[in-house]
């Protein structure tokens, strides 16, 4: 298998497995070859799971000789993060304190993706309960960036990211809690795709069951859609599932964006972006104009900014899941993560729940916005790139371990469909995410932008010359 295949599309990859010109074993045996290859650099795998991914692909191969019905990912490798179930695997969830945890089931998108024809290589790093938008935990180190690998490529979808980038496999399954898919494909140049609030179910029940997302990270929002068509759906184990049909995200990427009214807000009121990542969210939102979209800048999304509404959910989720380490064991945890639990364990009952109904208040505040626009951008961060080791900017160290991200975490509160396309390029040869934001269950909609702004600004993806 030649390193074309390390760019190539999803789309274009199952094509060619359907014609018989590639085979499922060759290009599974590449991907679990180049995700041992960039291990040591890279270090984007909790644990690789060879034997099971090559016995998958010969019956994948079997099937395709057979003239069998493919699945529409057919053939195709793909990883899932660590916060997710895979059956009879490690389920670690990036902390110390569950390394000896094995799962008991597949998680449904896992499921869902095996179903679909695809091949688990499988499970990529996370921060430690997906707690720091950055890539290290105690577990298993630091997750490098594979543009630079003095960069982290972000979290905590952070192993997800890096091995999509550097063309270990097409795409990869990743959640999003407060930003953790959009965050890592933002400094990743990678398309990402959160959707609906309970659009992708979630299951066995997360930390932070009110907020968690599963979904795709890829080189395209073409790959990236294909993958969340497989996943999306209905499912009982999940008592916040969506019921209903799920958007065509796929048609959606051929459609129109003309006439679309497109809500520009470089700050959502509160954020404190550097002159790069506005510099392209600006040019950004040119290019929608040049498309036919009715862009009009708005400044001023919330009245005030409510990371404290998700910290309150967030942390105090995750705390009790880790009370008795932090009450006992407090060692075995990272101590960034043990200082954001302490005060989310101890808030007061009624702090709480004044919270839990400004966050209602909040979601009024969006839904009033998309009476009047169809999508609103932003960018995803408000920097390019971050230092790995490093937890937050050093331009933005007044801010906590999540609250520095700004323009992310609103999204998981109100659960409305967001996903994140690469907007350019900045002067430091990073990339910079641009944040596409759609109305309530209207995944349609934010795909049909994403993929019109992604083939017209960038028509193609290009990988680096990594120092791998």
């Amino acid at each position: 298998m030649s390193a074309e295949f390390d760019t190539m599309s999803a789309t274009e990859m199952r094509r060619r497995i359907v014609a018989r010109e590639i085979s499922p074993v060759d290009l599974t045996r590449r991907a679990l070859e180049k995700a041992e290859a960039t291990q040591s650099t890279l270090n984007a795998f909790y644990l690789l799971m060879p034997d099971e991914a090559l016995a998958a692909a010969r019956q994948a191969e079997a099937a395709v000789m057979k003239g069998d019905p493919l699945g529409p990912i057919h053939g195709l490798p793909f990883s899932a993060k660590d916060l997710m179930a895979v059956k009879g695997v490690g389920y670690a969830s990036g902390s110390l304190t569950m390394k000896s945890n094995v799962a008991a089931v597949d998680a449904p998108a896992v499921e869902r993706a095996k179903a679909a024809g695809g091949i688990l290589i499988g499970k990529t790093t996370t921060s430690e309960f997906g707690c720091k938008p950055v890539g290290d935990n105690r577990l298993t180190g630091i997750t490098r960036h594979p543009w630079n690998l003095d960069k982290t490529p972000g979290g905590s979808s952070a192993g997800a990211a890096a091995s999509v980038a550097a063309g270990v496999t097409p795409f990869a399954l990743g959640t999003d809690g407060g930003g953790s898919i959009r965050i890592p494909a933002s400094f990743c140049g990678l398309a990402g795709i959160k959707g609906q609030f309970g659009r992708v179910p979630v299951w066995p029940t997360s930390a932070t069951p009110t907020l968690a997302h599963v979904g795709p990270l890829a080189r395209s929002v073409e790959d990236a859609a294909l993958l969340f068509s497989v996943i999306a759906g209905f499912d009982r184990r999940d008592p916040f599932s969506v019921a209903g049909p799920v958007p065509d995200v796929v048609a959606a990427f051929t459609q129109s964006v003309a006439g679309m009214k497109v809500a520009y807000s470089p700050t959502l009121g509160y954020a404190r972006p550097n002159a790069d990542v506005l510099k392209v969210t600006d040019r950004a939102a040119e290019t929608l104009e040049e498309l036919g979209c009715q862009v009009d800048l708005v400044e001023n999304v919330f009245d005030a900014d409510p990371a404290d509404l998700w910290t309150a959910e967030f942390y105090a989720g995750v705390g009790i899941r880790l009370r008795s380490f932090m009450e006992s064991q407090r060692d075995l945890l990272d101590p960034a993560v043990a200082e954001v639990l302490e005060p989310a364990l101890t808030q007061d009952m009624r702090d709480y729940y004044t919270k839990v109904f400004s966050r209602y208040v909040l979601r009024d505040t969006v839904r009033g916005l998309f009476e009047r626009y169809d999508i609103l951008i932003s960018p995803v961060l408000p920097v390019t790139s971050l230092q790995v080791g490093k937890n937050v900017p050093d331009e933005l160290s007044d801010r906590n371990l999540v609250s520095w991200v700004y323009f992310t975490y609103p999204f998981n509160l109100t659960g409305q469909p967001a996903a994140s396309v690469c907007a350019g390029i900045a002067a430091d040869g990073m990339p910079v995410g641009l944040q596409v934001v759609g109305r309530s269950h209207s995944e349609h909609d934010v795909v049909r932008l994403a993929a019109a702004f992604e083939q017209t600004h960038l028509p193609g993806y290009n990988v680096r010359d990594y120092p791998i």
